[in-house]
């Protein structure tokens, strides 16, 4: 294990900080920390209590501790977006870790990024018969006729990022859809900016307007940015997500041209904006360690946790737990064998950085693993 890293403010001082804003006294506000000049008080106690809280990593389990005993000799298959996406590979990664610990035998079909090798990926799944099908990653309209053959043949089929909202869909019918929520994604990307800044930020926010689902989380991290007068947007980037790695560079040149020092703070819809933006902020002699301070509103792959535990360009993530979403997708179709509900579960959201991760490469939550054990055995 990494040894601990000192961070800007622990835990314990936002909270102490986010009392005194409260109480309206601005001696409390930690030593060597600026005081609020942005005149948010409000805006910027809530955001500091509100990163503490998702800073934590000694959380209890909050999910699902009743349900079905496993139902024997099932079969899912996982159909994949792309495998080189990491947040659909670790998805994948952990529903085969939980179809071992139920009994159960999982197949991964690989679409390759495609619209067509997700088709013929979601017709070979058909074929095969199985007990249930994973969407991963992938929006379902894509594959409306093969959505219809799963429909017809009564197999059930359960979203993960399928759809813009966590639970049940009917349109696209899904037994259930394994996401964080959004709008919690967004605002917290949005108040770490607040928090760390102290309220007084000059900000770019990059996004992919061309995704409906991109468009929205961006536009949900202006709205929060703006409950705080001294956080300024200072560009809206939108570059779609197969062009970033050849527009990325030259916008952030541009805006360092531009904004200069004013540049402080960076949100995206995605950490990969900050693997493509790293060369760039070399080259115009940034620090790794910023300022601009990046916060990636996206998956938390391996690559975000290594560029953040490493200082390189990017200081935080709000990352998905992948392999805890695995295993929630298999006890959920167990439920939906069992004649159940869907849990209703969704997992809360979390602000990765270098000093809480401790070298970590993703963000694997405690207690799940038992909690589902204990679920299946009856």
């Amino acid at each position: 294990m990494a040894p601990h890293r000192r961070t800007p403010l622990t835990t314990a001082a936002l909270l102490t900080a986010a009392a005194a804003l409260l109480s309206g006294c601005g001696n409390g506000v930690p030593t060597g920390a600026a005081p609020p000049a942005a005149g948010c008080p409000t805006a910027l106690a809530s955001a500091i209590s509100a990163v503490a809280q998702a800073e934590n990593t000694d959380t209890a389990w909050h999910g699902p501790t009743t349900g079905p005993a496993a139902v024997p000799g099932k079969s899912i298959v996982y159909v994949a977006q792309t495998m080189t996406n990491p947040g659909v590979a670790g998805v994948a990664k952990g529903v085969e870790e939980a179809a071992k610990a139920i009994g159960w035998q999982v197949r991964v079909i690989d679409g390759e990024g495609t619209p067509a090798g997700i088709q013929a990926a979601l017709s070979q799944a058909i074929t095969l018969r199985p007990s249930g099908i994973v969407i991963g990653g992938f929006d379902p309209q894509l594959t409306s006729r093969q959505m219809a053959r799963a429909e017809a043949a009564d197999v059930p089929v359960i979203g993960w990022h399928a759809v813009g909202t966590p639970g049940p869909s009917t349109k696209p019918k899904l037994f259930t859809n394994i996401t964080t929520k959004v709008e919690d994604v967004a605002r917290i990307s949005a108040d770490w900016i607040i928090a760390r800044s102290r309220g007084d930020a000059g900000v770019v926010l990059f996004t992919d307007d061309s995704i409906p689902f991109a468009r929205n989380k961006s536009e949900l991290i202006r709205k929060q940015l703006a409950t705080c007068s001294g956080v300024r947007l200072l560009s809206y980037e939108n570059i779609p997500i197969p062009d970033a790695g050849s527009r990325t560079p030259q916008t952030v040149s541009s805006l360092l041209s531009r904004f200069q020092d004013d540049w402080t703070y960076s949100a995206a819809i995605n950490d990969l904006y900050f693997a493509d933006a790293a060369p760039a902020l070399r080259a115009a002699g940034k620090p790794g360690s910023g300022p601009p301070f990046n916060i990636g509103a996206g998956d938390g792959d391996p690559s975000a946790f290594q560029r953040i535990n490493s200082e390189q360009y990017q200081a935080a993530t709000v990352p998905e737990p992948l392999n805890q979403q695995g295993w929630q997708i298999i006890d959920e179709f167990n439920r939906a064998f069992s004649g159940g509900p869907a849990s209703g579960y969704v997992a809360p959201v979390h602000v990765a950085t270098a000093g809480n991760s401790e070298g970590a490469t993703s963000w694997d939550p405690s207690g799940y693993r038992e909690a589902y054990r204990r679920i299946w055995g009856g």
